[in-house]
């Protein structure tokens, strides 16, 4: 038998998972990593802790699965995106912690940048949208507040990565400071046309060349594990973004095919094939994962409040002892009774992008009750991607596309069945559930595999891809359309 092991390490916790040439799990350890708010806005991670954990993980799933590191034929790295890191070349040891993706404290850059008329020019280059969610004003502000950074970046001293250029730093004990392109792709500093760092975006940043990492293909070897970790050399064969190795593991190849990812936020990737195509529905555009040196390209929307808004009714209304009660809650009743809950708690992601919006509930009279509530934040989860699926059917058509067929899913909440039995009513199409829903870390171990041999293309992990369970519209589509009008009108009450 054939082994991959897969690094993921995510916002809140770093894993590990062995999996087999099929795609089968065979084991996986899980550390929670701590978050450190230093002010209002402000999120960082202690990036040794990252690194400490993301190994000792690794060593455990090793264990758990009873096979030696020489067993392993690969190693992928999945990650959280858009989270900084800058080090020291010479020492390793990182400036300051890692600024993460939610830091908000870039804005005021932000706002420079639009001042200057560059919105136009970084989305046409970048696919993204100006906003401190990415990782070049988060790098620009460390250079310009960590006390003698500035300088040590002049004279080339410091290495800035996302977290899988530190994860790649250390597990070859410094020998490769390099990225792929869809963590590349999320720093508002890639030009996606062409693969390469933009000489005039990291000018309008002042950031110097010197500090970035190489940038290859989401599946090629990046180098190999220093055998004094594990006990022998792996390959580093396969690294890419949360969100696009997700879109790698739900096999979505092909123009047209779309994964959601229910976790604290909803993430929805369409894959577009080689085609750049900027949204005229409030979407992002950025590099899929690339098994060469060819640009692949998807349309994002994100959900700021998904899974969260369950934790919303455990800690904030006490509805719930436990996240795990929320199914049962809410099917003691037969519907939400028209209250709909709009968790605006942060604002509102794509495809609204109302930062000022806050959280409304709409439509109580005297006969609702919590369970009618607990009904309508979980049909939320639903609305909101309903919304982002709609928006992207519009930009997929606009660009001479078909509308989407049908939806692949994932993430923790996926495994509530009523809720995924109405994302299929509101769409009016299916909703597909695989029977592997590790997807994320299992992309990475496919770009892992490809790159070494263990699969000899994307038509022969199509192949492995299968389906749990299939959530088939069971809702007039005019009774959905009308849901969808509420629910917008809805949208409309939470801000000013």
């Amino acid at each position: 038998m054939t082994y991959l092991l897969a690094l993921d390490q995510g916002t809140s916790s770093s894993r590990s998972i062995v999996f087999d040439e099929t795609g089968r799990t065979v084991a996986m350890a899980q550390l929670e990593l701590p978050q450190i708010y230093p002010q209002p806005g402000w999120v960082e991670h202690d990036v040794l802790e990252i690194w400490r954990l993301q190994l000792a993980t690794a060593r455990d799933a090793l264990a758990k699965a009873g096979i030696p590191a020489s067993a392993v034929k690969a190693l992928g790295i999945t990650n959280q995106r858009e989270t900084t890191v800058v080090w020291n070349r010479k020492t390793g040891q990182p400036i300051h912690n890692a600024i993460v993706w939610q830091d908000r404290r870039a804005e005021p850059i932000c706002a420079d940048l639009r001042a200057r008329g560059l919105t136009d020019t970084i989305q046409a280059k970048t696919g993204l949208l100006v906003d401190a969610y990415f990782s070049g004003t988060k790098l620009k502000w460390l250079l310009d507040h960590v006390p003698g950074a500035r300088k040590l970046a002049d004279n080339g001293e410091l290495a800035f990565g996302t977290i899988d250029s530190w994860l790649i730093w250390q597990l070859t004990a410094g020998k490769v400071h390099a990225t792929d392109v869809s963590n590349a792709s999320r720093t508002m500093l890639f030009n996606v046309h062409s693969n390469t760092w933009d000489a005039d975006l990291l000018a309008a940043l002042d950031i110097p060349a010197s500090l970035m990492p190489s940038v290859q293909p989401s599946a090629s070897i990046f180098g190999e594990v220093d055998p004094a970790l594990l006990g022998h050399a792996i390959p580093i064969g396969g690294v890419a973004g949360d969100q696009q190795s997700a879109l790698f593991g739900q096999a979505c190849f092909k123009a047209g095919m779309v994964k959601n990812t229910y976790g604290t936020g909803c993430f929805m990737l369409m894959h577009t094939g080689e085609r750049f195509q900027t949204s005229h529905n409030g979407l992002i555009t950025t590099s899929a994962a690339q098994t060469s040196a060819q640009p692949q390209f998807a349309m994002e929307g994100s959900v700021f409040v998904g899974g969260a808004v369950v934790q919303w009714l455990r800690d904030g209304l006490r509805a719930i002892q436990g996240s795990g009660e929320v199914q049962q809650l809410a099917q003691s009743v037969p519907d939400s009774g028209g209250v709909i809950v709009v968790p605006a708690f942060t604002g509102l992601g794509a495809p609204y992008w109302k930062p000022d919006a806050r959280g409304s509930i709409t439509g109580l009279t005297r006969g609702s009750t919590l369970a009618h509530i607990a009904r309508a934040a979980l049909e939320s989860i639903a609305f909101q991607s309903a919304a982002l699926l709609q928006a992207m059917s519009r930009d997929a058509i606009k660009a001479g596309g078909a509308a989407v067929s049908e939806l692949r899913v994932d993430g923790g909440a996926c495994v509530n069945n009523l809720l995924m039995q109405f994302q299929a009513d509101l769409l009016g199409i299916p909703v597909v559930r695989p029977a592997v829903t590790e997807t994320t870390a299992l992309g990475a171990a496919y770009l892992a595999g490809l790159a070494t041999g263990v699969y000899g293309g994307t038509d022969e992990l199509a192949d492995l891809w299968k389906a749990e369970r299939h959530f088939l519209p069971t809702l007039a589509p005019a009774r959905a359309q009308e849901l969808m009008e509420r629910w917008e009108h809805a949208v409309k009450q939470t801000t000013l």
